[in-house]
């Protein structure tokens, strides 16, 4: 059966290296084109194959132009070079996007939960959004701290091992009516459902920010809302994001994009035990 690898299609970096045989191939290729064997034993010894398996792989490869026996050699041919030229540059360009991507840490600062002495083994994790280190080196993400510090101050911990655990938080989205903006209750309704303790208050468009503004003294971020929010969802920072329900659409299609966090998407409510008695507004 043909190949589906063609002179004109080499291998796509590192997921065509899935197909079976195409590695092989190319360390076949390779030998031919580097030593211009004479027979096929000492390549097969090379390769870790039998001299039939070895067979196999230059019928196939001949059969697709690729490589021929002249002058009583093993030798490929101007479109075999080309081919396992471009494969292996593009793996070649994989790989390096690979390791680009793979930060290897040994050593990293951490904000110290409690008082450390030096060589204490501390458990590292994200706390409000901040690495954090604790006493004890029995969780995913460990090390030993360098020197002494207090409570809240920056350590240096070294021997870094495992991975910190993160889980993603998740964004709330609550949104405004034109009715909502003309009660006067307003801004307490705003007050009650923002949650308590850390995460990032967001407000998109100049009415949400205005009335998120007279609600709360906590920083709200009114550039890059969407961006920001998501950034502090892939740290575990639970975002609050107010925003017009006509917006809404706008807003969420910076979201879907990529692996989105969880989102809670709601119209804002109204004030417990007090209904809204406003004709036609609904929350």
């Amino acid at each position: 059966m043909p190949s589906p690898t063609s002179p004109a299609e080499p291998v796509r970096g590192l997921p065509g290296l899935r197909r079976s045989g195409t590695v092989t191939e190319l360390l076949f290729l390779f030998e031919c084109a580097t030593r211009e064997p004479s027979q096929l034993r000492p390549v097969a010894e090379r390769l870790g194959l039998t001299v039939q398996a070895a067979s196999h792989v230059f019928r196939q490869l001949r059969g697709r132009g690729l490589v021929v026996v002249r002058d009583g050699r093993y030798r490929p041919t101007v479109e075999g070079v080309a081919w396992l030229h471009q494969s292996l540059v593009r793996l070649g360009d994989d790989v390096r996007l690979y390791v680009e991507r793979l930060h290897v840490i040994r050593s990293t600062r951490a904000v110290a939960a409690e008082d450390l002495a030096a060589g204490t083994a501390v458990s590292l994790d994200i706390v409000g959004g901040l690495l954090t280190a604790r006493s004890g080196g029995g969780g995913p993400s460990h090390g030993r701290v360098v020197g002494s510090v207090r409570a809240g101050a920056l350590v240096e911990v070294s021997d870094l091992e495992g991975i910190v655990p993160i889980t993603t938080a998740v964004v709330t989205v609550r949104t405004l009516s034109e009715d909502d903006l003309a009660d006067p209750r307003l801004s307490r309704r705003l007050a009650a459902a923002l949650p308590d303790g850390r995460g990032l208050l967001g407000a998109e468009g100049l009415e949400a920010y205005r009335s998120l503004e007279r609600a709360t003294d906590r920083p709200i971020v009114r550039f890059a809302v969407a961006a920001s929010a998501l950034e502090a969802a892939r740290i575990g920072v639970p975002s609050t994001v107010v925003v017009l329900a006509r917006d809404l659409p706008l807003l969420l299609s910076a979201f879907s994009v990529g692996n989105p966090p969880p989102l809670d998407v709601r119209p804002l409510p109204p004030l417990a035990g007090r209904p809204r008695r406003r004709s036609g507004a609904r929350s």
